[in-house]
């Protein structure tokens, strides 16, 4: 490919809307361009470059054995109520009408149609196991698109979901797809690592999410050192004692009966910690109302935790859940927010009934101080086990770094990283409610047990950029980059010696399978390498007036040494770096 017959219009500087480097370098190389919030357009080069990672995505599925299908983005919403997902992923869902007013949903993935296909398609043991998989566009209701293809509402994505006969083969078919992943990430450049995640609205048995480090990541991950345990935030669990910052004599000792005192216009934790009162946060428990299903719901913590709304919503497991608001509140404890408790004398009327989670660490707390559900006014001296009827204990607290691995007793540490793919072990929940049965080897009717693997395409393709880039420009590893070796004659002139050279370079390179383009722009020298280095191709053979006098030409790979060699060794010295 030539330069001027092609479309990289490159830019100096930066888009004020972009924020992070890889969004950044994603226009300014003239890769893609914006039409709408979260809505881009792929130009020459960065179709070029998405094109290459789709390859290494395709060739590892194929390899692991999976099939390729293409399902339609166009859906009816009926396979998602019917899966329960139309409420739960309400939120991220583009619904549209027809002209006849019928109702379509826009796939953000396709777990609903490919178990519906499972259905029809597979009737018996031995057409099992079975892995489909397709990259194809899916969409996403973001309210607030950022970081270019990060957070975008149109994306691509290879989605791929099997189909087992025993959880044993479901098992095998997890680690089919959490090895190709290792594969494909590798073979993209990245350096991307699993870790232990939340199934969120995709739900199932567990799940694993394989994160790039990036300090501009939108996800926390937590780890250990010592013994290898990652999680995300959202699913990372610690070591730290239940009984943390409370004294022993505290909770041999508790006292008889909780002690009612009043708190004028103290609404937070940090308050009635606060002289009169000082009440450490470890010693007060905090009550969270949040509505599941349309029915409010206590949450329990100790006052210096903090709810993870993830962990929250995985022990719910309701269709829908959210924080109360004031005068729901209100309406459910008679109190507002920084009065309520859920001791069982301080719960009236309808309150009593309550569902009450409680987060592990107060397991066994005693002498806690709490809400008395009467604005102005506390209680210490509260039991757990005594005084409040908990209805479930769960982990719900956001680990803190420096805590003690649970596993090792390490100092957990955090950082921040950017998520490109997804495995998830979903068991029968999909097969059961769609219908994908079939018949065992004893002629019983069994749901197929089922796990589904995304990995985001255009997402993974920013994150080499963010992760592969400095102070010029893009790094491109060679199996990703759009062209991997960019000619660049100083003179263009179409009889000048440069010029003639280039010319036999770019057959010579192009009949041996690589990737070339020839940079025939009639510019200054200064302008060429900077783009060149912009764009980030892993490869530049550059021919001067000085060079050629020499009998030479400039090779220099992308951040590092400028080497001449002789025009006989310049071929054979490109191929040694692209094979290194």
């Amino acid at each position: 490919m030539r330069w001027t017959q092609t479309l990289i219009p490159t830019l100096r500087e930066a888009p004020a809307e972009a924020e992070i480097p890889s969004h950044q370098l994603l226009l300014r190389a003239g890769l893609i361009r914006k039409v709408a919030g979260g809505v881009y357009t792929f130009l020459p080069l960065g179709l070029r470059a998405l094109r290459k990672v789709e390859q290494i995505v395709r060739e590892e599925m194929d390899r692991a054995g999976a099939l390729e299908v293409l399902m339609p983005a166009l859906q009816p919403p009926d396979i998602w109520r019917q899966s329960g997902r139309y409420e739960t992923a309400r939120e991220v869902l583009f619904r549209l009408k027809d002209s006849a007013d019928r109702e379509w949903v826009l796939s953000p993935t396709a777990e609903e149609v490919i178990t519906t296909l499972a259905g029809a398609e597979i009737a018996s043991y031995r057409q099992l196991p079975r892995n489909f998989y397709q990259i194809s566009v899916k969409f996403r209701d973001e309210i607030r698109p950022r970081f270019g293809l990060m957070r975008a509402r149109e994306f691509i994505m290879k989605d791929a979901y099997s189909f087992d006969a025993s959880d044993e083969a479901a098992q095998a078919s997890y680690q089919k797809m959490y090895d190709a992943y290792g594969r494909i990430f590798a073979r993209c450049g990245l350096k991307a690592f699993p870790v232990e995640a939340a199934t969120g609205v995709i739900g199932g048995k567990f799940s694993h999410e394989f994160m790039v480090p990036a300090d501009t990541g939108e996800n926390e991950v937590v780890f250990c050192e010592g013994c290898g345990y990652a999680a995300n935030i959202e699913k990372a669990e610690s070591g730290k004692p239940k009984a943390d910052g409370l004294s022993q004599s505290d909770i041999r000792n508790p006292k008889s009966e909780t002690e009612k005192f009043a708190t004028p216009g103290v609404t937070t934790i940090d308050a009635l910690a606060q002289p009169p009162f000082n009440v450490p946060a470890a010693r007060q428990i905090k009550t969270l109302v949040y509505i599941a299903d349309d029915r409010p719901v206590l949450i329990l913590l100790r006052g210096d935790d903090q709810l993870n709304e993830a962990k929250l919503a995985g022990t719910l497991g309701a269709t829908a859940s959210r924080p109360a608001e004031a005068g729901e509140i209100f309406a459910a404890l008679g109190a507002h927010p920084g009065s309520l408790g859920a001791v069982t004398h301080a719960l009236k009327g309808d309150a009593a009934a309550l569902k009450i989670l409680a987060d592990e660490r107060l397991r066994g707390a005693s002498n806690m101080t709490t809400g008395a559900n009467e604005d102005g006014f506390h209680l210490r001296g509260v039991s757990i086990e005594r005084d409040i009827h908990v209805g479930r204990w769960a982990d719900l607290r956001t680990v803190r770094a420096g805590e003690p691995c649970a596993r090792c007793g390490q100092p957990l540490k955090m950082r921040r990283a950017i998520e490109v793919g997804h495995v998830f072990k979903l068991g029968t929940n999909y097969s059961e409610k769609l219908g994908a049965t079939f018949l065992d080897e004893a002629g019983a009717r069994r749901p197929a047990v089922m796990g589904c693997y995304g990995i985001g395409v255009t997402r993974t393709l920013q994150a080499v950029i963010e992760q592969r880039n400095d102070k010029d420009g893009i790094v491109w590893p060679l199996g990703v980059a759009p062209y991997r070796v960019c000619l660049t004659p100083l003179n263009v002139a179409p009889d000048s010696e440069a010029m003639k050279l280039a010319e036999q370079f770019y057959a010579e390179l192009a009949a041996r399978g690589l990737d070339v383009i020839l940079d025939d722009r009639d510019e200054r020298p200064g302008v060429k390498f900077k783009d060149a280095d912009l764009v980030g191709f892993p490869i530049r053979l550059a021919i001067g007036e000085k060079s050629l006098a020499r009998g030479e030409v400039e090779i220099k790979p992308r951040g590092g040494s400028l080497v001449s060699v002789k025009f006989a060794e310049a071929v054979g010295r490109v191929m040694a770096l692209i094979e290194e």
